[in-house]
């Protein structure tokens, strides 16, 4: 009779930051832990708040529209921070993240864009799942009008994530 040995490993499979922020939506700082993802996504992480906001609504509906706000206020905070980045550090920290992700070519378009569009730019790309961070840290590039930046963060960004609460319940 032949026998045969079976590897075991102990180490867990690595988890993807998806799988980990899917994981933090349930847990129980999950409403602190999407305000620093919404946060951090409208400055300088690459995944969308949406990864944690559409499972959470779906899990308690009856707050769905607190997430949303949520989402909204700290995007909008982070947006202003990806806006200093851009307007005070363009050349150090605000070039190194659109290097890091690269966006250069993109950034050339997006200063043609806003020459002709202005605000529109900011609605439309604010409301798709385009990574904010580059309309942000742009737009502080570009020395953009803070207070219209503002309000358009709020509308767009308020836009899309009470649509995906809206769409989870």
């Amino acid at each position: 009779m032949e026998t045969t040995e079976t590897a075991v490993t102990d180490k867990p499979a690595k988890r993807t930051m998806s799988q980990r922020l899917l994981d933090a939506a349930r847990g129980p700082n999950a409403e602190k832990i999407l305000a620093a993802v919404s946060f951090a996504e409208s400055s300088f992480f690459p995944l969308p708040p949406d990864l944690m906001l559409a499972p959470m609504a779906a899990a308690k509906p009856e707050r769905a529209w607190r997430f949303a706000l949520i989402c909204t206020l700290a995007s909008v905070i982070g947006g202003m921070a990806g806006y200093a980045i851009g307007h005070f550090f363009a050349d150090t920290v605000g070039k190194a993240l659109i290097n890091l992700y690269g966006y250069q070519d993109k950034l050339a378009a997006v200063e043609q864009s806003y020459a002709k569009w202005g605000i529109w730019i900011i609605l439309i790309k604010g409301f798709t799942p385009i990574p904010f961070k580059l309309i942000t840290i742009a737009s502080g590039l570009l020395h953009y009008s803070l207070p219209m930046f503002i309000a358009g963060s709020v509308i767009t960004r308020g836009a899309r994530f009470y649509l995906v609460a809206w769409g989870s319940k």
